[in-house]
């Protein structure tokens, strides 16, 4: 019981809405009520009322499910809550689950109520199931009233002991509400978070590190002695619990590790030779050179750690490793995170922002990261402006002698563009180039001259701007330019390109004396119509030519003045009296009248054209404050690297004092036990290899990186940890996992037993007996032990006696802090065999393709949508001819997937003309569709012959519910009210899948998720084809390859949700069949299962 109230919390978020669509015909029941607004919301909670009042469990189960659906469509059930309440005590344990979901959303708010029921959640803390054990603890966090902060600190000092590793983790849950609710609590916590932190379950461990950075981030002392422990556990933590582990584990290296970065430093300061330096002065540096940095084991151990964690299917964790590698990792080593980012960029449009802001970061310091992926950032037409906005970031930052006549090309067809904001954001990036790179600055300056001569006004206005800054580096060698834009001056009406130019001018007036006064005087007319950016200018021009050229511009820079005198702004006239006084002299004018030309014609150094982007290295990559480049609530800073690394002994663990505690717990266990893996022994063993090839291991580190990162289809093992739904089985699935396959996610008890029983044999083959064993099991593990003393001990004789000596040193020196250092080794991860699907869209190369092909996942399942092998030809009637006074019409479902759009199911529509009159423009009007349901509306038809027939094809997405969808259909004189209900059998698309996968997928839809029923099979249906043909014609499912000739099996994915639907016809004997659905959608799948039964039942 549970496992299965396991799989309801897990899923229940899913579950609910789906409980909602089950309800939604009795909480409707009539068309009018459906609005809300009238409705008799009383009359039904009355009734839901007296079903929770009921003495029948049924009913009492009936109304709590409904009430589950009214909260997942939104809602306010909190007015049953003392009905409810009522039941918490309940014997039932379905009821009793549905009853802590309520509890959990209405708790904070019916506060008075929920403490009236606390003796009962107090009891629930010691009920024998861990679903129940756990959801009392998250109710009783949940009532924030100050008055019970005992009553939870001690509940969660208890829940914190649990056998149960779900409970351990909600207990990890409990303390940050608790911190919250009173942060006087913080170092009774903190001691609960000490001792979750020991915890070995993968369930817990990102539960309780979350705590800790929400509680005492400060406290790293804490972290200290899990280290090891936290990274060789990372790998089978779930990806939430991953994201959160690494960010921590980020700070805390940080704080322990000197920086990988000085080695480069140390290279280069050596690398000048003394021209007079003796032999022995050069062996001393080369001494030095070689001397100057290895990394700490523990450091490269984080780093081995995570970097499987870059094919990880979760697009956070991607990120975080790729934080981790940019922060921590040698700078030789942190170009493998670039193929897995880049990887990321076929995401949502969401991820891809992210993704792309931190590689803009990225690609400031560390060109050569992204050089080789230069294409993949290539601006596609699809993009929204946000994304083309940071690529061209990218392209920008990445420029360089080798690659920009390739750039630039790309650039002029983006100045072409139809989003005017990206093109100006380009003419930008070309002046940054320009500035870069000396080689191209007259070409690019060319260019964007002649982009002066285009209609959009917009362009030209940027481009004009752009100029302007590049002709501040070298303005000698560009008079013609000037005059070139000064002639533009007529037609540009854009503020800030005017005054550009107006300054240009005005700053170069000596260069172009003919031209500036006439631009005055032509300014001088306009001037009360302009802006006043435009204004400010004019006023600045006409003080440079008083000043250099007064004969011919005085009246007319006194015009200005006057009229500047005069103008709205406030603004405007103070520049006016201060130009005056600083220009004119007169009796009043001060000093500083002597220097005006120095004053208004000082060189101006020219402008930085930068990247926006430069100065975000400040905030650690993937956080919220390095997105909003502002620092956010709860940001927490990355220290600098210490200049000497802490002592590293304080990572060290006492092995027998952390068997024992768990030797404890684990003998308290009732369940069947599976053998220990790791003995002292072996991790002895281990020890003294690892103490011996430290120092190699750290050098020769980043060529084995680069070896197994050629290997695309290394497996991680990271995709998503399932929880584990018994007590005994937690530890052991972790281990087993890790050490086996690393991908697989077996449901299948014989096969992990098998393979346990496989890895322990190979593993205590090569180990050494330890009579210090804290096994929990003795009798099977004795014989294997005597053996393996008696065949170590033969093996130590043959040993020289230094060599002996050596490496018994080595296993004193390190045996504490390298106790699971070899527990996650690279190695060990195997290639998959299964083909990578990689799209070939038109846009890609066939050389990106190919560097491309590694970044797909391997490890998880090939799921991919087929053709449907069948087509029903049965048709539905849409319109009756006599109803629609002689036009007719039918419909019947294509399954052609894709028409118009992804999640839409193409319907194919028969209209008939039985008139001996043409029919006119007949189109659809006034859809009438529930929420979230959309149509694509066929091509409306001008005219239909009489005795004329037509079929078109329109597609609607059901949003996975028979729910109808109505319409009118109309003429040029008529309208006619039709609508159309689809069978569920054709919300499907068919997919295709190994039998392996099936399985894989079956065992996570268990519980809640699967629907079963035993039917009378007719004699004739009981052969293979048969059964596909009819199952087939009934539903658009997909044939799964099996090796068995009494079970076939179906699959298929939701049109809308892309929810797995998979179908099991299992014959057995007596002529009877068992058919089983597992779906997620379980309306869906309890609909279906009806359909199917007298398909395989009838004759």
């Amino acid at each position: 019981m549970s496992g299965s109230g396991l799989s309801y919390s897990e899923q229940g978020a899913e579950v609910a809405p789906e409980l909602g669509q089950e309800a939604a015909p009795t909480t409707t029941p009539s068309a009018p009520a459906a609005f809300g607004l009238f409705s008799s919301d009383a009359k039904k909670n009355e009734d839901l009322k007296q079903m929770l009042e009921s003495s029948k469990d049924s009913a009492k189960l009936d109304a709590m499910k409904r009430i589950v659906g009214m909260i997942a469509k939104g809602r306010n059930a909190s007015e049953l809550f003392p009905a409810v309440v009522k039941n918490v005590a309940s014997k039932n344990i379905e009821i009793k689950k549905l009853v802590y979901v309520y509890l959990m959303r209405y708790a904070e708010e019916q506060q008075d109520l929920a403490l009236l029921s606390i003796s009962t959640f107090q009891r629930a803390l010691k009920d024998p199931n861990q679903l129940i054990r756990a959801s009392a603890l998250r109710v009783l966090s949940s009532i924030r009233v100050p008055i019970i902060v005992p009553i939870m600190m001690l509940a969660i000092k208890e829940a914190s002991s649990d056998l149960s590793p779900y409970v351990r983790k909600n207990a990890a849950h409990a303390i940050q509400k608790l911190y919250s609710l009173d942060p006087e609590q913080k170092e009774m916590l903190i001691e609960v978070i000490e001792k979750l932190l020991k915890d070995r379950s993968t369930l817990v461990a990102g539960s309780v590190v979350m705590a800790f950075e929400e509680v005492c981030p400060d406290r790293i002392d804490l972290i200290h002695k899990n280290y090891r422990k936290l990274c060789n556990l990372l790998v089978d933590v779930e990806e939430w619990g991953q994201v959160v582990i690494i960010h921590m584990l980020t700070r805390y290296a940080r704080t322990q590790f000197v920086s990988p970065w000085k080695d480069d430093e140390m290279v280069e300061e050596y690398s000048e030779n003394n021209f007079y330096e003796s032999d022995d002065e050069k062996k001393e540096k080369d001494r030095k050179v070689k001397n100057t940095y290895t990394m700490d084991p523990d450091h490269r151990l984080l780093l081995r750690n995570t970097k499987p964690l870059l094919q990880s299917r979760n697009a956070a964790v991607v990120m975080a490793v790729a934080q981790l590698y940019w922060h921590l990792a040698p700078k030789s080593e942190a170009g493998i995170v670039s193929k897995s980012l880049v990887r990321l960029l076929r995401s949502n449009r969401e991820v891809q922002y992210i993704v792309l802001q931190n590689i803009a970061t990225m690609s400031i310091q560390r060109k050569g990261m992204f050089e080789p992926y230069l294409k993949s950032f290539y601006v596609r037409s699809t993009d929204p402006t946000m994304i083309k906005t940071l690529k061209l970031e990218i392209l920008t930052n990445l420029a360089n002698e080798a690659n920009i006549s390739t750039l630039l090309r790309e650039f002029q067809t983006y100045v072409k563009s139809q989003d005017k904001q990206f093109a100006a954001a380009t003419i930008q990036a070309i002046g940054r180039c320009a500035t870069n790179i000396t080689e191209v600055t007259d070409t690019c300056l060319n260019g964007l001259v002649c982009l002066l001569s285009n209609r959009d006004e917009i362009v030209v206005a940027e481009s004009v701007v752009v100029i302007k800054k590049l002709l501040q580096t070298q303005p000698a060698h560009h008079g013609e330019i000037i005059k070139h834009m000064a002639k533009l001056l007529d037609n540009i009406t854009v503020p800030v390109a005017r005054a550009s130019i107006l300054w240009l001018i005005g700053e170069y007036c000596e260069r172009v004396p003919k031209i500036a006064p006439d631009v005055l005087r032509k300014t001088a007319k306009s001037f009360i119509n302009e802006d006043d950016l435009v204004k400010l200018q004019i006023l600045n021009l006409g003080a440079k030519l008083y000043l250099t050229n007064s004969k011919q511009t005085k009246l007319l820079t006194q015009y200005v003045l006057n009229l500047g005198k005069y103008d709205q702004s406030y603004d405007i006239r103070d520049r006016t009296r201060f130009i005056r006084q600083l220009i004119v002299p007169n009796e009043k004018s001060g000093a500083l009248s002597k220097y005006a030309k120095k004053i208004f014609l000082a060189q101006k150094p020219a402008p930085l054209l930068e990247s926006p982007f430069k100065d975000r290295d400040h905030f650690q990559l993937g956080t919220l404050s390095h997105t909003l480049n502002s620092r956010a609530t709860g940001y927490l800073e990355l220290s600098d690297w210490p200049e000497v690394a802490p002592d590293p002994s304080v990572r060290n663990v006492d092995v027998a004092e952390s068997a024992k505690e768990w030797t404890g717990i684990l003998g308290k266990m009732k369940k069947e036990k599976t053998e220990k893996f790791y003995s002292e022994s072996e991790e002895e063993e281990d020890e003294s290899a690892s103490a011996s090839a430290s120092e190699s291991e750290s050098s020769s580190e980043s060529e084995e990186e680069d070896e197994e990162e050629g290997n695309s289809d290394e497996s991680s093992g990271s995709s998503s940890s399932t929880e584990e739904s018994s007590d005994s089985e937690s530890d052991n699935k972790a281990s087993t996992t890790k050490k086996t396959s690393r991908a697989a996610d077996e449901s299948d008890a014989e096969n992990i037993k098998k393979k346990e029983k496989r890895t322990s044999e190979k593993r205590s083959a090569s180990s050494s007996s330890d009579t210090e064993s804290v096994s929990s099991e003795e009798g099977s593990s004795d014989s294997k032990s005597d053996s393996d003393s008696k065949s170590d001990s033969e093996s130590g004789k043959s040993k020289s006696a230094a060599s002996n000596k050596k490496e018994e040193k080595a296993v004193q020196d390190r045996k504490a802090p390298n106790k699971d250092v070899f527990l996650l080794d690279l190695d060990d991860f195997c290639p998959v065999t299964t083909p990578v699907v990689v799209p070939t869209a038109a846009v890609l190369s066939p050389s990106l393709t190919a560097d491309l092909e590694g970044l797909s996942l391997s490890s998880s399942s090939v799921i991919d949508v087929t053709k449907p092998v069948s087509v029903p030809t049965k048709t539905h009637e849409l319109l009756h001819r006599m109803s629609g006074k002689g036009l007719a019409a039918h419909y019947h479902f294509s399954r052609q997937p894709g028409i118009f759009g992804d999640r839409m199911v193409s319907v194919q529509v028969t209209i008939k003309n039985t008139t001996d009159q043409k029919i006119e423009n007949i189109h659809i009007e006034e859809k009438k569709l529930p929420s979230g349901m959309r149509m694509h509306e066929f091509t409306p038809i001008e005219c239909l012959e009489p005795a004329g027939s037509i079929t078109v094809s329109m597609g609607i997405d059901f949003c996975d519910s028979t729910q109808m969808a109505s319409f009118q259909l109309c003429t040029k004189d008529d309208r006619f009210n039709v609508n159309i209900q689809p069978p569920v059998g054709e919300l499907l698309l068919p997919v295709t899948m190994s039998e392996k996968d099936f399985k894989k997928e079956q065992g996570m839809l268990t519980g809640m998720n699967e629907t079963s029923a035993t039917i009378a099979v007719a004699p004739q249906n009981s052969t293979r084809l048969v059964i596909i043909e009819r199952v087939m014609k009934a539903a658009n499912l997909g044939v799964v390859p099996s090796g068995q000739d009494n079970i076939h099996r179906f699959a298929a994915k939701t049109v809308h949700s892309g929810s797995l639907m998979l179908v099991t016809v299992e014959l057995k004997e007596n002529s009877t069949a068992q058919l089983v659905i597992n779906t997620e959608k379980t309306v869906i799948g309890s609909v279906l299962l009806r359909e199917l039964k007298p398909v395989l039942s009838q004759g």
